[in-house]
């Protein structure tokens, strides 16, 4: 399902998937997105990656000297023109994966809300691309689900899944972390140890915390 996102979970209906979540997610959400504004310098060049219509980096660019954001989808892309504001946040259609920028290029980069788990890829590979382009005393920060909050994660995707945004949940198969649908969509979560393993296997160090009992993060400081 590596289309997803492209195809059916895009623009007006991701951010759909955002306005309809209940109180305790969008605190979630906000403690995410503050989080990552506290790490921000005002000189900072700031990079996203799966920016979707833009709900994270329409935050970032207030504070970022200049943000730029890069998403898989044309049409959420497209979407995310329409409400961005200023002059300094940059939309780009294209992998995190295989970032078309030069190494050491951005103070910040920037994966939550479990984008490691929606971009369907090697994640070995999206974590050497996202040091490659970090310049040297920068961070890359990842974030997950914290055990803490699976009964809200799983409600907030049962509300998604009755407003045909995605496929009915298949209840049986759902648990540990991972949600699967009945239409092939699976959205799983990365453990702190796994995040800790993954960054191991790459030679770097990673700091581990979880903030307001939903997020676990991943923060790398790049030598």
């Amino acid at each position: 399902m590596r289309g997803y996102y492209s195809d059916k979970l895009s623009a007006e209906r991701l951010r759909r998937c955002y306005d309809i979540a209940p109180p305790r997610v969008k605190q979630y959400l906000d403690a995410e997105i503050q989080h990552v504004m506290d790490k921000i310098q005002s000189t900072d060049f700031v990079l996203e990656l799966g920016c979707g219509y833009g709900r994270v980096l329409e935050k970032l660019c207030q504070k970022a000297k200049t943000t730029l954001g890069i998403d898989t989808s044309k049409a959420s892309l497209e979407y995310a023109k329409k409400i961005l504001p200023g002059s300094n946040c940059h939309l780009l259609q294209m992998n995190a994966i295989a970032l078309g920028f030069k190494d050491r290029s951005f103070d910040i980069v920037v994966c939550i809300q479990n984008g490691i788990s929606s971009f369907k890829v090697d994640n070995r590979d999206l974590f050497r691309e996202s040091i490659r382009v970090t310049k040297p005393n920068g961070i890359v920060l990842f974030s997950s689900y914290s055990d803490k909050f699976w009964e809200y994660r799983l409600e907030w995707f049962e509300i998604q899944a009755r407003e045909g945004l995605i496929g009915e949940i298949n209840l049986k198969a759902t648990n540990d972390g991972v949600i699967i649908c009945k239409d092939g969509f699976k959205a799983f979560t990365v453990s702190p140890n796994e995040f800790v393993m993954l960054a191991s296997k790459l030679g770097v160090a990673s700091k581990i915390y979880e903030i307001d009992n939903s997020s676990v993060f991943c923060e790398i400081q790049v030598k």
